[in-house]
């Protein structure tokens, strides 16, 4: 099994096209295979890769829950018709393979579908080289425990004080959780200057969270993003997929990607 790294933040911070640009640096890189894990129900990563889901997680949760009723007439068990259902349910490209949480369709919790995920987690993972998990953005997704071993798990913030603070109670929450992690990381993004590293910093003091690093902000990105272009179409020498690498560059050396 290879390394693990999920994404998390509050939303509209930016963390599915890091999430999207960090699977294109591991590409580059041959880092394959890659198993890239659309955690959050809203489910867009698939197009910042520049490929399309038609079947996830929650569609599989209700239909499930159709195969538990009586007389339904299944001829395989439920487990078997999962593991079934999922493979299906993985999009597969030259580089990466995808798996989409998306939306339950009926009333109740995700429960259900967070319990399939994790059982899913644990089976694929251990055939793929490096796993990049993009989580549902706020604090939900944590307190569901979809997601409870990674190698690296990056909080994504924005530069306000606002929300570094909601980076921070994130972090908080991944200790109460007793989350396994084996590094933990802030990466400040959309900054306008560095005085934004200063200010994580001094949040995370008393903590063993890194300060990885600040993402300038930059229309390129947005504009590529309008116009429902993949993360692999922008340049090489775009400011934000520069100083993403650098961050990663920097997480492989101290093995923790």
């Amino acid at each position: 099994m290879g390394s693990t790294l999920a994404v998390t933040g509050k939303g509209g911070v930016g963390k599915t096209t890091l999430a999207a640009l960090t699977i294109r640096w591991l590409a580059e890189r041959s880092r394959h295979p890659i198993l890239a894990v659309d955690a959050d129900p809203n489910t867009c990563l698939d197009a910042m890769l520049g490929v399309e889901v038609s079947s996830t997680v929650g569609q599989v949760r209700e239909e499930a829950k159709q195969l538990a009723q009586p007389g339904s007439g299944a001829s395989i068990s439920k487990e078997e018709w999962l593991d079934l259902k999922i493979q299906q349910s993985i999009v597969e490209s030259d580089v990466f393979d995808l798996i989409a949480m998306g939306r339950s369709e009926g009333p109740g919790c995700y429960c259900y579908a967070n319990n399939v995920l994790r059982g899913v987690l644990d089976r694929l993972a251990k055939h793929y080289g490096s796993v990049v998990i993009d989580n549902e953005a706020g604090l939900e997704n944590l307190s569901r425990r979809t997601v409870q071993t990674v190698d690296q798990m990056i909080f994504v913030s924005d530069p306000s004080a606002r929300g570094l603070a909601t980076t921070r109670r994130l972090y908080e929450l991944c200790q109460e959780m007793d989350m396994s992690a084996g590094a933990m990381g802030v990466i400040v993004n959309r900054a306008r200057d560095v005085q934004c590293l200063d200010r994580a910093r001094a949040l995370f003091t008393d903590t063993k969270v890194e300060i990885l690093g600040a993402i300038p902000e930059d229309a390129e990105v947005g504009d590529e993003a309008a116009a429902g272009g993949a993360v692999f179409s922008l340049p090489a020498e775009n400011a934000v997929y520069k100083a993403l690498s650098a961050i990663l560059g920097q997480l492989e050396q101290d093995n923790n990607l």
